[in-house]
């Protein structure tokens, strides 16, 4: 999704001491793997992670403090964390090595909380990911080696592909999946799906353009977002169609418009956290900032004041959600 720029804040810091290792959902599940159409633990067994999105790293970098962090990793009981970083719109393009970074910072950050943590290389426009292949092999080439180590880390290599055929985001899937497995060979990779991952339902297609032409590699899932105020009875039942037959992870999702604004349809959001809990399917909600717009769980200046209590309705309803699921539950 594209959005407008936030202002800039002071950085706060405090907070409660982390949880034992073994209590958090690293140490309890360890490296994660794909087995069938379901992600599982190290030990085989399913699991289904439910987290929260950052925005825009150019705009809402100054809301991942300590303390946030520790909002989300304790007091929420999320997870996973997905680190979106932008391309375009003032991202990485200009300035790779300022943006890596800080991709390593938040990698460490998600780590020390126990946290998986999603490498979100999140190409918007131009919708084509083929755009920034050069780029995506740097990146995940560099993120890769340093992390490799790491049981926490997932691979998200384009966020939302649009206005091209699936035959261009399974090529592109295809070249740059092998720069990570040639640092991390075991590591899950997400791949984003037509039609701004809507495995194709926003373009006139469905997951079956998949299935009849898969990304040749193993341990990788299928991505699919909504925004359940615009993504109703249609979508959700491509998606559940598309569950019997693709791994998939729901990388973003919003209760409200596709925009990331507008009013909360908390029933039809519910009706997909039902489908996807009945399915095991693991889920991350847009987005973890103070944004004026609806689907930001902070209110306005929550940033800048370090008060992480201070939420909107959206915040609430799935700081609620997160608690009573995944690895809470």
């Amino acid at each position: 999704m594209s959005v407008a720029r936030g202002p800039a804040a002071t950085d706060l810091t405090a907070a409660a001491d982390p949880a034992p290792a073994a209590a958090t959902p690293v140490g309890e599940h360890g490296r994660l793997q794909v087995c069938g159409l379901k992600l599982c633990d190290e030990d085989g067994r399913q699991v289904q992670l439910t987290g929260m999105s950052s925005h825009g790293l150019q705009w809402f970098d100054h809301c991942l403090t300590d303390s946030s962090l520790d909002t989300l990793a304790h007091d929420w009981r999320a997870d996973v964390l997905r680190v979106s970083m932008y391309i375009q719109e003032g991202g990485y393009e200009t300035d790779p090595r300022r943006f890596t970074d800080r991709v390593h910072e938040l990698i460490e950050e998600a780590t020390e909380r126990g946290m998986y943590v999603i490498v979100d290389w999140h190409m918007l426009s131009p919708g084509d990911p083929n755009h920034n292949l050069d780029r995506a092999r740097t990146f995940f080439a560099e993120i890769a080696d340093a992390h490799a180590d790491k049981d926490n880390v997932l691979y998200e290599i384009a966020n939302e592909p649009n206005g091209v055929p699936w035959s261009s985001i399974k090529g592109y899937a295809e070249q740059v999946i092998p720069v990570i497995r040639a640092e991390d060979p075991e590591a899950v990779v997400l791949v984003g799906t037509r039609g701004w991952s809507s495995l194709g339902l926003s373009e006139g297609s469905d997951h079956t353009e998949i299935t009849a032409d898969p990304v040749d590699a193993d341990n990788i899932m299928y991505v699919f977002h909504f925004y359940a105020a615009s993504h109703t009875s249609f979508h959700r039942e491509g998606f559940r169609s598309a569950a019997r037959e693709l791994p998939l992870f729901v990388t973003e999702f919003g209760t409200q418009e596709y925009t990331g604004d507008g009013p909360d349809d908390f029933a039809s959001a519910q009706a997909y956290l039902d489908l996807m809990e009945e399915e095991g399917i693991s889920w991350v909600n847009w987005n973890f900032s103070d944004d004026f717009r609806s689907g930001a769980v902070f209110r306005t200046g929550s940033c800048g004041s370090g008060d992480w209590n201070s939420l909107k309705p959206a915040g609430e309803w799935i700081r609620d959600r997160i608690r009573e699921s995944g690895t809470a539950a």
